[in-house]
């Protein structure tokens, strides 16, 4: 079976975690940092925001595909996959402070009710509503 919803989410998350090492290999060049943060700042920022996508994405991925699995495609399960993608990349713009610092607080909320929203809609369908 094809979960087309997953695979995109899947792919989108693949280029996002690409995109946030890419962020931090920018600064340990710059800076010349190989092993660890070397009390970098802005490398400790930018570490954390790699770290917070790979800690809560696997959730939400595992949730979108046993929901897409359970009822089939639909349109709100493919925006709901669609706005934590653009979260995440908004928490990682955030995290550098600056003109995008309050992408980090919408990123977040974006997360934790993405993963709260797809959790009670996972337990609704369990149970049959």
């Amino acid at each position: 079976m094809i979960l087309p919803i997953t695979l995109c989410a899947a792919a989108a998350a693949g280029l996002i975690n690409i995109w946030l090492a890419i962020r931090c290999g920018q600064v340990r060049a710059a800076e010349k940092i190989s092993v660890g943060d070397g009390g970098n700042h802005k490398l400790i920022a930018r570490m954390r925001a790699h770290a917070n996508f790979v800690e809560n994405t696997p959730f939400v991925l595992v949730l979108v595909a046993a929901l897409e699995l359970s009822r089939g495609g639909s349109t709100p399960l493919a925006a709901v996959a669609g706005i934590f993608m653009l979260g995440r990349v908004a928490h990682g713009l955030g995290m550098d402070g600056g003109a995008f610092a309050m992408g980090r607080m919408v990123g977040t909320m974006i997360t934790l009710l993405t993963q709260l929203g797809l959790a009670i809609w996972a337990i609704m369908t369990a149970l049959g509503h």
